[in-house]
This record gives structure tokens, sequence and C-alpha cells, in this order.
């Protein structure tokens, strides 16, 4: 099951308790998920479908507490099921005039949302028929399919007034509300009534921040190796080569020493070859001698090079 899944059957487990908190969810999920129509002879028409059956029998459980219809629920059957309510004549009528909708209408009249509680509950009911959220241990991203722009502006407007940021994009013949950030979808989750999966989603991000943190040291730490052991690289190779073509004598008494210190000790890092003199000398002036060294290692070079082309 996936984790949009989880969200909304934690979210359909209650029901808005006030009548103008559950019109306010039956609105959202008209907004996102119904298709009404008028047909001659046939009258208007409202079809609600849901591949949820917990949506559905929200749905269902809404439109019989707020405007005492039973709708009939239809199911198609197939690889996911596929559950449909369909509301005919006198009783689609009551709907369109109980949530203040016409038929190519698509937005949600501003007096169903007045109170914050009503715009929670507004963002449920089209989150429960046209949204989805992702795993939280991947990329954070929750959005709302809505039918037109009209609807899309319209949910984000009411996002809006939770100071949350949402985006709209155009997919195909729909268009997307989303929102991708991590604090900003726990607001949401928290604002749907889904506080399970919002701790789900804050013990992913949590391990998520932890492992990215060792990550970032691990990578920091072996960068930091790399780099060290590549310097040592470089200066044993530039005292073997003074070593080899003119040796030590002509170098002082603390270069003679440095060299001869880094020479026996490969490895050890700039404190630890301080340590190893005598008297004993700081980071610093360990790295200005061997800094030194390799200067005197590249004139060498240099000089070689000049006369075997002279």
């Amino acid at each position: 099951m996936s984790f949009s899944s989880d969200v909304k059957n934690e979210i359909c487990s209650s029901v808005p308790e006030a009548r103008h908190c559950q019109l306010a969810c039956l609105a959202g999920l008209t907004l996102m998920s119904a298709d009404i129509s008028y047909a001659p002879g046939k009258g208007m028409m409202i079809s609600y479908h849901t591949e949820n059956e917990a949506v559905s029998r929200l749905c269902f459980t809404l439109l019989k507490k707020t405007i005492r219809i039973c709708a009939d629920v239809q199911i198609r059957w197939g690889k996911t099921p596929v559950y449909r309510l369909l509301l005919k004549g006198g009783e689609a009528r009551s709907v369109c005039e109980m949530l203040k909708i016409r038929v190519g209408d698509r937005t949600v009249n501003s007096l169903l949302y007045e109170r914050s509680c009503c715009r929670k509950n507004l963002i449920k009911g089209a989150f429960l028929s046209g949204g989805s959220v992702s795993r939280p241990d991947g990329s954070y991203h929750m959005e709302f399919v809505c039918d037109t722009e009209e609807a899309a502006e319209s949910l984000r407007s009411v996002i809006l007034s939770f100071d949350l940021e949402s985006r709209i994009i155009r997919r195909k013949n729909n268009h997307v509300v989303y929102l991708k950030d991590g604090d900003t979808i726990v607001t949401m989750l928290n604002i749907m009534g889904a506080p399970l999966s919002l701790m789900d989603m804050e013990n992913a991000r949590i391990l998520k921040d932890m492992r990215n943190t060792v990550n970032r040291r691990v990578n920091c730490e072996t960068a930091n190796i790399a780099k060290t052991v590549n310097a040592a690289v470089r200066q044993v190779n530039d005292i073997e080569y003074i070593r080899d073509l003119r040796g030590f004598g002509f170098l002082s008494d603390s270069l003679r020493e440095m060299a001869e210190i880094r020479l026996a000790h490969p490895d050890a890092a700039l404190k630890e070859l301080g340590d190893f003199l005598d008297p004993p000398v700081g980071k610093s002036g360990v790295n200005h001698r061997l800094r030194k060294l390799s200067q005197i290692a590249d004139d060498l070079r240099r000089n070689f090079y000049d006369q075997e082309n002279s």
C-alpha cells in the first residue's frame, strides 16, 4: 500500500463533527473528483469516483449526514477497483444548491470555508479525491490534480490562507497544485488530520537528515584523508628527488632534519612530524619547512631541465 493510501485511510477514519465542516469536506471532494453534468431528458447528474474504498465510504457518509442522501454506490472491478457514487435529478440538484455550485463551475463558494476549520476540511476533501504524497523516505512531494485552472487557483488560495506556498503546473489536460518543501508537507498533514502519517514522515526525515549528515562527514573525512595522503606522497617524492640528485648536505640543519623525519615517517600527519623534531615544532612550522623542500625540488627540476635542453 502506498503512503498516499495510508494518509487517506487515516484521514477517512474520522468524520468531521460540525455540519459546516462536513459540507466543506464534501465541497473539496466535489471540487476535485466529481463529474457534474446536465442532459435534456435526464436532468442533472453528479458522479463521484475514487479507487480508495475508505474515500468512497466517507463521501457516502458526508452526503447522508449533510443532505440526507443515500447515494447509489457502483464498483467497477478490475486490477484496481473503482468506486462510483452516482446522484441523479433532485438529489444532484440538492448537492449543487447546498454547495453553491453550477454545471461547469469548478470553484468553491467562499461562504463554505470562512472558518479556519472549514478550510482545513476543504483541503482534506480535495486531497482525498485528487491528492497524493510521495513516501517520506524519498523526495518530498505532495500534489492535488485538478480538472480546471479555476479549481487549481481556488485550492491554491485556500492553502495560501495557512501561509503555505504552493505552485501550479499544467500536466496534460489537468492543472496540478504541488508542494515540494518537507516542512510545508508536514504542516499539510497536520492540517488534514493525519497525525500518524505526520509522525512517520518526521521519523523518516530525522533518519534522512542523520544519514545525510553522516555521509557529509564521511565524505569530508575521506576528502581530507585523500588530500593528506596526496600531499605526503608529493612531499616524499620531492625529498627523494633532492636526495638522489644532490643529497642533503647542502640543506640547512632544520630542512635536513625535516627531510629525514618525513622519509622515516611517510604516513605521519603534520602534528606528528612536528613532535618528532628536536625541539618539537608546530604544524605551521612543519608545513613551512615541507613547502621549502618542495620549492627546492622544483628549482632542481627546473635547472636540470634547462641543462638538458641547453
